[in-house]
This record gives C-alpha cells, sequence and structure tokens, in this order.
C-alpha cells in the first residue's frame, strides 16, 4: 500500500511540472530561427503582427500584461534582435537564450545609471531602462545583424 502511494506522489508532482512547464511564456531568443516566433503568439494568447521591410521582418506580440515583445528576423531566418516595451519587464533568460550569460557577464559600458542599462559588447548590445511601469529595451547581436541595417532602424 505504501510503495503504491508513493508511486501516485511521484506521478502527480510529474504531471504538476509538465503542466507549470507548458504553461510557462517562451519567446523565441536571440540566435533562433523564425520557426520558433510562430509558436511564440499561441503560447501567448496573442494576435501577432507581422511587418515586413526590406532587410528584416518584425514579428510583434502583446503579452497580456501589456507589454509588447517585437522579434526581428533576418532574411537568413534567424532572430538577430528583441525589443521590448511596456509595464513589466520580460524574463531576459527566455528574450536572450544563449546570449544571456554574455549579458550576464559582461560589464556595464559608460554612460550606464541604476535606471539606464548598457552594454556594448562586440558579440551582444543590450540598451534597456525605465521606471515602474514604463520599462523598454532592446538586444541585438551585430554578427548577425543584416547589411545596411542599425540599431536605429530597429526603433
Amino acid at each position: 500500500m505504501r510503495h503504491q502511494t508513493v508511486r501516485t506522489t511521484v506521478r502527480r508532482i510529474s504531471w504538476l511540472l509538465l503542466a507549470a512547464a507548458l504553461a510557462a511564456p517562451c519567446w523565441a531568443a536571440l540566435g533562433d530561427l523564425e520557426a520558433s516566433v510562430s509558436s511564440d503568439s499561441a503560447k501567448l494568447k496573442a494576435s501577432p503582427r507581422v511587418e515586413s521591410r526590406p532587410s528584416f521582418t518584425i514579428h510583434e506580440m502583446q503579452t497580456p500584461a501589456g507589454t509588447v515583445i517585437r522579434e526581428f528576423v533576418a532574411a537568413s531566418g534567424v532572430v538577430f534582435a528583441v525589443s521590448w516595451r511596456g509595464p513589466l519587464k520580460p524574463d531576459l533568460t527566455l528574450l536572450l537564450g544563449r546570449y544571456f550569460g554574455a549579458y550576464a557577464s559582461a560589464p556595464r559600458s559608460p554612460g550606464a545609471t541604476r535606471s539606464r542599462l548598457m552594454i556594448d559588447q562586440p558579440d551582444l548590445i543590450v540598451h534597456a531602462g525605465g521606471r515602474v511601469r514604463a520599462f523598454a529595451g532592446i538586444a541585438l547581436v551585430p554578427q548577425l545583424l543584416p547589411a545596411n541595417v542599425t540599431e536605429e532602424d530597429l526603433r
């Protein structure tokens, strides 16, 4: 009897962990393929808006909390930049993906303050800032940036 109770408890915990993992929001991360962007809108229960530019495509979604996430995809099909603006900061571990380690260990650039984050490294640029209920930022990988596209083109 005791063995069956342990097995039932383990099974319930496994189902709860699986349900929590599936419910967690997930966005395409820097360096991911465009295919991951299309599944994001379903996970966010948001209607994506797609805008084409000559050198890239913008996929925009709004979270239920009101934060707007924009994912910039090069013609090669790779996400080269992500931006956000809204009342809540997004989970940067999800947005930055494999570049989160570089973000976490990068020194802050001159001009960074308590309310303004600036990281300007050869492999990652992150500019973010804001105050309560009004946050904004952009992260991009310079090596993935399409030709003739600047950070200003992503605003």
